[in-house]
């Protein structure tokens, strides 16, 4: 492949890339691309804390890739809702064990299901043919990230 080329395809997935965030609503931090009034960073806090029941908060914060005083503030912020109860780990007298309040949990299953069904309105939307396709290629994005 050419540098023109590969310039080419850089400025395509640029903009194809930036159209989609708008489009889908992710540069909105206030509101989640499904619609809910939540922080974004909140409901991805929420979303990994109800995929394992109960997070260390160092680990969330790798999950998430922010400091830990940004998750530190992100997590008194889903105390504060009713959402999510701080543990003293078991076996570190220093570690901070985060799990989901009933009220967490329900909150974590609304957005879950809002979810789904903004990401299933939106492969509709694709041709069957390039359905998987798309979703072979988002995976193989968020790869490339790690």
């Amino acid at each position: 492949m050419t540098e023109v080329e590969q310039s080419t395809d850089v400025v395509a997935a640029q903009d194809a890339l930036m159209r989609f965030v708008r489009n889908f609503g992710l540069h909105q931090p206030d509101r989640t691309p499904c619609g809910q009034p939540l922080p974004v960073s909140e409901a991805h806090a929420l979303t990994e804390i109800a995929r394992d029941g109960r997070l260390r908060q160092v680990e969330l914060a790798r999950r998430l890739r922010l400091e830990k005083s940004t998750v530190s503030r992100l997590v008194t912020n889903l105390v504060g809702r009713g959402w999510v109860q701080r543990h003293t780990a078991d076996d570190d007298g220093r570690g901070v064990l985060l799990e989901l309040t009933d009220a967490g949990g329900t909150a974590a299953e609304r957005l879950a299901e809002a979810r789904r069904q903004r990401l299933d309105a939106l492969l509709e939307r694709v041709p069957d043919d390039e359905r998987a396709a798309v979703v072979r290629a988002l995976q193989t994005l968020a790869e490339a990230t790690e």
